[in-house]
């Protein structure tokens, strides 16, 4: 295996790994998510019982956004490492969106590799007020982001970054993926924007329960969050 290839599979297991932190934190979120742990754990010289690693419901719930969050991270750290293995130096490379890319991974690399659970901005005085992007796929402005605490919506979030992953690997590195196999039919139909969840049902369930709400002059309804449900054929905000 060349060290190309070693890339590729890296890059292909970080995307995974966050297509399957994905599917837990939705499935956590809908109590769908079995919270099954070993009555009883041996590992090498250590023993723990059920009682001492068992998750309660909103302990998955908050454990679940890391785990999705950490995910991206690691395919920052998959990505960075990718492009300097085939690329000498990324940094002044002939081809914009390599060095687009390759700033954007490592400066993500770098605000998660101090703090991970609470990250913050470590931009280069050399990359500080500049944009680095690929158009359709991700754009990142570093302006006055120095010392500030990690956003999502300063780079466009966790798809961004799947797609970002994907332009590496296919475009960078050279990948050229088999034809997808046929996935498995979802056992429920869920949409969701932002972290608005919303699952399609056949009928009210029976132990739902009426709320007041007060319309927008729209005629939309607040969700939260700022999210708005708007009637049908009205234009999302």
């Amino acid at each position: 295996m060349t060290e190309r290839e070693h890339h590729i599979g890296q890059l292909f297991t970080a995307e995974l790994q966050f297509r399957l932190a994905s599917a837990v934190r939705l499935a956590v979120a809908g109590s769908r998510q079995p919270l099954d742990l070993p009555m009883e754990w041996i590992h090498g010289e250590h023993r723990v019982r059920y009682e001492e690693i068992a998750l309660r419901q909103d302990q998955a719930e908050y454990a679940a956004g890391f785990l999705q969050r950490s995910a991206t991270y690691l395919m920052a750290v998959a990505m960075k490492d990718a492009i300097r293995a085939v690329v000498p130096d990324p940094k002044s490379s002939s081809d914009a969106d390599v060095r687009a890319a390759y700033q954007i991974a490592r400066l993500i690399r770098n605000a998660f590799a101090h703090a991970p659970f609470s990250p913050t901005w470590s931009i280069d005085p050399d990359c500080r007020g500049r944009t680095f992007e690929i158009a359709g796929i991700i754009k990142f402005d570093t302006t006055g982001l120095q010392g500030t605490a990690f956003d999502w919506r300063h780079y466009g979030g966790p798809l961004a970054l799947f797609r970002l992953a994907r332009f590496v690997r296919t475009a960078i590195l050279k990948d050229d993926p088999a034809p997808r196999k046929v996935v498995p039919i979802p056992s429920q139909r869920i949409y969701q924007q932002g972290d608005l969840i919303l699952e399609k049902i056949d009928e009210i369930p029976p132990d739902a329960v009426p709320i007041e709400v007060k319309k927008r002059p729209d005629g939309g309804i607040d969700l939260g969050g700022g999210y708005v449900l708007h009637p049908q054929g009205k234009e999302e905000e």
